[in-house]
């Protein structure tokens, strides 16, 4: 349930209501506003404890959550931005994360994050750890690789993005990264989400193969149950009967999500497709349905790349992105 303080309402009010709910066993998120303070109690509630907490001084009103999902609920917040280094997901400017699936070698990375920076991009992303379909594909560099992506970041100011797969990884890939990434598979990696939630590092949650939308919330939850609401929820397709594309892109899932909860969403769409010829029509659509940023693959040499050569776009069809999905950022009344 929800309580809302009344603007009236001082310190004192504010501690004998937590008190209270903590008596009552409830677990605490505090979400202070501008004009007024919520708390957020998850516990067991019934109509008698509800009636008991709107007697106390200072309390506006209690209203029960419905939703599985407490505190990623819109119910709960109304917006969250997520700040990572100089970049806001959530704000006025729509965030471009690029980079290649798969840090490789100093050149390729140090190569990328340059160009990808002079077109606009605001954050580099890149694999360390590839969790892949098979276990005789490229793996990814490990800790060589974080220290690469920490090298291309110091050089050109982009933050970094790049994946956790092990809970026992996650104190390492924040050593060296500005934000996380869970991946599609992991989503429900529940041990995974608990930890990540505990490092206190921005977050990208990217949903899972054949999760609802209520299930992707619901992961989201793991993560801010340990006191880190710096989510950002990414839409990257979905698994259909459809075999022409990588995956189906669930375009509705953006505009719904936002419905439901206060969290920033982003857009994939070089893994929602497979194919880097429907990238950019992609693009469009999500930054059309309200997607708060894109990250798309990009590599220098994409013919030679090590794993999702077929999705990633060079340096000129990268530049045809940007300049593509311009258009529809401004009809948004959006920047870049």
């Amino acid at each position: 349930m929800i309580i809302v303080m009344s603007p009236q309402a001082g310190p004192k009010d504010l501690r004998k209501v937590k008190d209270r709910l903590q008596e009552l066993g409830f677990g605490l998120h505090l979400s202070a506003g501008v004009e007024r303070t919520i708390i957020g109690a998850i516990g067991e509630k019934t109509p008698e404890i509800i009636h008991s907490i709107e007697a106390f001084e200072g309390v506006e009103k209690v209203v029960p959550i419905l939703k599985p999902f407490k505190l990623a609920s819109k119910e709960f917040r109304e917006k969250t931005c997520v700040q990572v280094g100089p970049v806001t997901f959530g704000g006025e400017r729509i965030v471009v994360i690029a980079g290649p699936c798969a840090v490789e070698t100093e050149e390729q990375l140090l190569a990328t994050a340059r160009r990808i920076k002079t077109e606009g991009a605001g954050m580099l992303r890149g694999g360390a750890f590839k969790p892949r379909t098979s276990p005789y594909s490229f793996q990814g560099l490990e800790e060589e690789g974080l220290k690469l992506l920490q090298t291309a970041s110091a050089e050109t100011g982009l933050p970094v993005v790049t994946e956790v797969v092990n809970p026992r990884d996650v104190e390492l890939v924040a050593t060296y990264s500005q934000m996380l990434q869970i991946g599609a598979r992991n989503m429900q990696n529940f041990t995974l989400l608990r930890e990540v939630g505990q490092a206190g590092k921005p977050v990208i949650l990217k949903r899972g193969l054949a999760a609802t939308a209520e299930e992707w919330l619901m992961a989201a939850e793991y993560i801010i149950k340990e006191g880190n609401y710096q989510v950002v929820l990414c839409e990257r397709g979905i698994r259909t009967f459809e075999t022409a594309t990588r995956n189906t892109m669930d375009l509705s899932a953006i505009p719904l999500i936002k419905e439901l909860s206060h969290l920033p969403v982003i857009a994939d769409p070089s893994h929602a497709t497979g194919r880097k010829s429907l990238v950019l029509p992609l693009a469009r659509a999500a930054v059309a349905a309200g997607a708060d940023g894109l990250m798309v693959e990009v590599h220098p040499t994409p013919e030679t790349a090590l794993s999702d050569g077929p999705q990633s776009m060079n340096f000129t069809e990268f530049n045809g992105l940007i300049q593509g999905i311009s258009p529809f950022v401004q009809a948004m009344g959006r920047k870049l």
